[in-house]
């Protein structure tokens, strides 16, 4: 068994991580991160397994039944793991178990035990110890443990969700490689698109891509045809979609945990009309605007109201909104212009597709500064569902949703978008729709 083959990360990387969430705390407080539990998605099946994203984040461990576990001992941190042993008929049953001697001998931690002893060493260090800073709710025995000790606890995802804000240079390259993998799957779906096309067909394009390059989707892919684009969190992915009808897809992948996070919106026949041209470049200027925004420096809220701006004026200059700029945003940007892009400019992206540290709009505290390092989502949209009774537009919007989204890493020298190789342009994307077509 091999350092390579289980872990996305150098062993040093590991290490420094923990070394800088450890030094957080005092020399007589434990630490305990319990992973995700097994969750049943019918009778005796379960979904597919995936470990907490702060035992990803710590050591890379990926098997479920694990706990994290960190104490102060003779001067210095130590960490330990306590993970399922070595067991033949579980495994025959459920797959090889890394073991605690594997686990020991090959990742970033000094000790492994038995998940079976875990209830007598966490008491005995328990004893040891003045505070306890976990996270509750992923392991009931380790929560009424916990629960009973009487100790002060705290949240660790305090202080990790900081750390994980700013992505390692390793992490950077992990995304970047996820970006790239789900900007050639959008584009081998827009090539591969025709009238009348089923949206679950254009799913399974992109998911199969995904697959082939072992992968797996980082959420539920959307793929919205006509009026089901105005849905924000459509994912029923069963109608057939119309000729003359755009498809919102937004759909990203997962590499080593961290995702990417896409959306492209394209007529299925390959051509725009002219009302959906319209309202397509005007998210396009926004997306763009909200890109420059990006900056070292710049609230983050900057992002959102660089947007804001551009599709409250494009809705009054293409007569959907009667009223001046000011009036269409409305104080603290909750204008008239809210009725047609109901949602926030972005959010963070890591480990989790709505990755830790705040910057979404909404979130109460601290508005967060962009930094070196961060990666974040950039998704402008317009909406004009046909089925809305609430609002009033021109009939020749009616069943236009149109979404842009890219990945974007803040650095000292200017946004970089990870997702830069899946075309965005009218043109591009219509000089490839169908490509690849057969017969």
């Amino acid at each position: 068994m091999s350092v390579m083959g289980q872990l996305p990360f150098s062993l040093e990387e590991y290490r420094s991580r923990q070394d800088r969430f450890l030094s957080k705390y005092n020399e007589d407080t434990l630490v305990l991160i319990p992973t995700n539990p097994v969750r049943i998605r019918s009778n005796d099946t379960s979904y597919p397994y995936r470990a907490n994203s702060y035992m990803l984040y710590l050591c890379g461990w990926k098997q479920p039944e694990a706990v994290f576990m960190a104490f102060h001992d003779s001067g210095i941190w130590k960490s330990c793991l306590f993970v399922q042993p070595r067991d033949t008929r579980a495994e025959i049953w459920e797959g090889r178990r890394v073991g605690t001697e594997g686990a020991a001998s090959f990742w970033p931690i000094d000790e492994a035990f038995s998940i079976d002893d875990m209830e007598q060493i966490v008491q005995e260090k328990i004893s040891n110890s003045n505070s306890i800073s976990t996270i509750i709710g992923f392991d009931k025995k380790l929560d009424d443990m916990i629960d009973k000790s009487n100790l002060e606890i705290t949240d660790a995802r305090t202080i990790l969700d900081d750390l994980r804000v700013i992505k390692s240079d390793e992490e950077i390259k992990i995304m970047h490689d996820a970006g790239i993998l789900a900007s050639n799957a959008h584009v081998e779906g827009i090539k591969k698109t025709y009238a009348g096309i089923g949206e679950w067909e254009i799913q399974s394009i992109i998911e199969a891509h995904f697959s082939t390059n072992q992968s797996c989707p980082s959420y539920s892919s959307i793929v919205g045809g006509g009026d089901n684009a105005t849905i924000l969190h459509y994912n029923s992915n069963n109608m057939v979609i119309g000729d003359g009808d755009l498809v919102l897809v937004d759909a990203g992948c997962e590499i080593s945990g961290y995702a990417s996070d896409i959306t492209r919106t394209w007529p299925v026949n390959g051509k725009f009309s002219d009302p959906q041209k319209e309202i397509y470049n005007l998210v396009l200027k926004a997306e763009k605007a909200a890109i420059e925004a990006c900056i070292v420096g710049s609230p983050w809220s900057s992002i959102h109201h660089a947007s804001s701006k551009v599709l409250a004026q494009g809705l009054i200059e293409l007569g959907i909104l009667e009223c001046d700029l000011e009036e269409a945003l409305g104080e603290n940007f909750n204008g008239p212009y809210r009725n047609f892009f109901m949602h926030g400019t972005g959010h963070m992206l890591g480990l989790d597709v709505h990755d830790v540290g705040g910057g979404r709009q909404g979130d109460n505290g601290p508005e967060r500064l962009l930094s070196p390092g961060m990666v974040l989502t950039v998704e402008p949209g317009l909406y004009f569902g046909s089925w809305r009774s609430d609002i009033e537009f021109p009939e020749r919007y009616s069943g236009i949703g149109i979404r842009i989204e890219d990945d974007v890493l803040i650095t000292n020298e200017g946004p970089v978008i990870l997702t830069s190789s899946c075309p965005k342009e009218i043109s591009e994307i219509e000089s490839i729709v169908g490509e690849m077509i057969e017969g």
